[in-house]
Formats: structure tokens, sequence, C-alpha cells
């Protein structure tokens, strides 16, 4: 495939980048001017904004797969305005560019819901995923709710919380689909996506995406 990612630098990009060049896939990657040499030898670095769809909508061109990686770091409660200013611009931005450019396959990281907590942030990743559907654009939605890795560890605590609830019938749905992935099973499944495109719009939920890091 010949695929361009937007988010190309952060946690979960730089080691994906890795994979599909591996895989001997073709990526480019949308990096901040001075931010070229934080992504992988091989990666065709490309110089924009990915707020701003003008920025890099010619570097599109000969590419079958978009990746959105942008977000927010550390979602929290407090950072509506920062969802709305950085993830959903640059969905906008993404979709935009896709539609234009002809790709055939977009992998969007969304986030599980409904949930009792992090409404806006939910609010605006569901907004994302509505850009996607209005488009027609063939994609691949994964929706985790918290990738547990490097500088992300705390929630580990919280896992004798998800075992009980797993055990009560009440609560094991809410248990399943709010799960907790690690930062192999995210990536694994990233790249899964990318080999398997989808032909219609495919939503890879938690045990999915824990199923992917097992292949």
């Amino acid at each position: 495939m010949n695929v361009f990612v937007a988010g190309g630098t952060g946690y979960i990009g730089r080691p994906l980048i890795e994979l599909l060049l591996k895989d001997r896939h073709t990526v480019r990657a949308l990096v901040r001017r001075g931010s070229e040499n934080k992504l992988p030898a091989g990666c065709e670095p490309v110089t924009g904004n990915a707020l701003e769809a003008s920025t890099y909508r010619d570097h599109i061109a000969g590419c079958d797969t978009f990746i959105h990686l942008v977000g927010v770091a550390h979602p929290g409660p407090a950072k509506k305005q920062e969802f709305l200013d950085i993830d959903l611009k640059s969905i906008e931005a993404a979709v935009d560019v896709s539609i234009s450019g002809g790709i055939r396959h977009f992998i969007y990281v969304s986030v599980a819901h409904p949930a009792p907590v992090m409404r806006d942030y939910i609010a605006v990743r569901t907004r994302g995923e509505a850009l996607i559907r209005d488009a027609g654009l063939n994609a691949t939605i994964l929706r985790p709710w918290y990738v547990l890795g490097p500088g992300h560890r705390w929630p580990y605590a919280l896992l004798p919380i998800y075992a009980l609830m797993r055990a009560i019938p009440l609560t094991r749905e809410s248990a399943t689909r709010l799960g907790l992935v690690t930062h192999r099973e995210m990536v694994a499944a990233l790249r899964y996506a990318v080999g398997v495109p989808s032909s219609s719009i495919k939503v890879v939920d938690v045990p999915a995406i824990r199923a992917a890091g097992k292949s």
C-alpha cells in the first residue's frame, strides 16, 4: 500500500510507521517543520499543518490509505476547546483531502462510546466518525477506550475493578466495551487494518483490537 499518516511522530504513529515499512508499504507522514528527523528512516516527510488541508493536499496524490492519528495528548475532561481546535479540525482537513485525493481506505482512531465520562472528547470523535460516513469513504474506525503503554500506565490500578465488572452480568458489556488495550495491541490493530482494507465502514471495538494484537 501507499500510506499517508497524519500524526506519525507520536505515541502510536512512530512505531506503526516502523512496522508498515517493515511490511514493505510506502509511507509518507505529515510533520511540522523541524520535526522531520523524528520519523523512522525510510518514511517520506511531508511538511505541513494537520489543521489546514491546503498545506498538504498536493502530497496525497498516489496514496491509497490515509491513517489519522492526530489528537490532543493525554485527553482529559478539561480539554473541550482543545478537542474542538485540534481533534475536530484535523479530521475535517483529513476527510477533505481524502475526498479530493481519491483515498480508497481511511483509518481513524475514535473512542469507545457511550461512556459516563469524557463526554466532550467522545462527542468530537463521534463527529469525526460522522464526517467519514457522510463523505462516503471506505473506512476502518477503531474504538479503544484507553491505550496502556509508556507514560500511560496509571489505569493498571483499575484492572481488579474491570475483572469484577466482567464477572457481574449487569456490567459485563460495559466492562468489555470500555476495556483497556495495550500499546502493542493498538499498533498491531492499525497495522492489520492497513493490510486488510475495508470496502465499507468497519468498526473495530476493544475485543477486536485485542484479537488483532494476538495475530
